[in-house]
């Protein structure tokens, strides 16, 4: 799916098809959830970038930008050289934060039955 495009073809109006759209890519959720949990108010590219050690240069970049425009991420740009860009949790996202948090908590409690699961349905379909 393009990350600019938020509207589902039959549902064009259904608010959580538009929120979900967003959020439940490979990298949003992570990077909300390391500004999150950072310490610091704002956290610098390189910073983001070093928390998630996996993202691509590129994929943080596209990841910000998705969140800024959705209003879940502010930037800063300070005119400095070199420049000096710090990113921020915005009033929103503080309020989405219990149920992130909340998901990560069911996800803990349930993902050995869940691997467990996992297995003794590839086991039926390989057997």
């Amino acid at each position: 799916m393009d990350r600019t495009t938020t509207e589902d073809a039959a549902f064009p109006d259904c608010p959580i098809r538009i929120i979900l759209a967003r959020l439940c890519d490979k990298w949003s959720l992570l990077v909300i959830y390391t500004l999150h949990k950072a310490g610091k108010e704002t956290l610098r590219f390189k910073e983001l970038q070093h928390e998630i050690p996996d993202i691509s240069q590129k994929m943080l970049t596209v990841t910000l930008r998705t969140l800024e425009a959705d209003g879940y991420v502010t930037r800063t740009v300070y005119p400095e050289v070199p420049p000096r860009v710090e990113y921020a949790l915005t009033r929103r996202t503080h309020s989405l934060l219990p149920h992130i948090d909340a998901l990560i908590q069911w996800a803990s409690d349930n993902r050995d039955a869940i691997v467990q699961d996992r297995r003794k349905a590839r086991n039926q379909t390989a057997g």
